[in-house]
């Protein structure tokens, strides 16, 4: 077991999570599934009830816990880019598996997980500072999915 796992609440679609995750970003598996061993507040015994995976080699547990706490934009993964094919197709496969879009590269996945796909060539103009870094920022602030040409276009200026 690892020290530090980030948990993740769900109300019963741990495992389901997990398994899309698994099967859509590299570096990432389902490692276990435990089952509740007796009846619970939202569940009863051999219900799943966690699931170890990992998500871009970041450790994590999905805990099956009820409707008491959804997900919020306070948390989200962070995955960054090469390309507009790569930012295309993580952003398509979180929204089109009935996800929604946000802005400046946010969205949610099916089960609430905010996710935000950031294109490098994004991140490296931001800390590049200055005129560049400002006009990729406001570039950036009028996009849902990054426009990884546009950014590049901004930051020449």
């Amino acid at each position: 077991m690892h020290k530090n796992t980030i948990c993740l609440w769900f109300d019963k679609d741990a495992e389901e999570a997990a398994r899309f995750y698994a099967a859509t970003f590299p570096d990432s598996r389902v490692t276990a599934v435990h089952r509740a061993p007796a009846d619970y507040p939202s569940g009863k015994a051999g219900d799943v009830l966690t699931v170890a995976f990992t998500v871009a080699g970041i450790p994590c547990l999905g805990l099956n816990g009820g409707p008491g706490f959804p997900q919020t934009e306070a948390f989200s993964f962070q995955i960054a880019t090469d390309d507009q094919e790569e930012t295309d197709r993580y952003w398509n496969a979180i929204v089109g598996n009935g996800g929604a879009e946000s802005a400046c590269g946010w969205c949610k996945d099916r089960w609430g997980v905010s996710w935000q796909i950031t294109p490098r060539v994004l991140t490296e103009a931001l800390a590049a500072g200055g005129e560049e870094a400002r006009r990729a920022f406001e570039a950036m602030m009028t996009m849902r999915k990054i426009d990884v040409a546009a950014i590049e276009a901004a930051r020449r200026g």
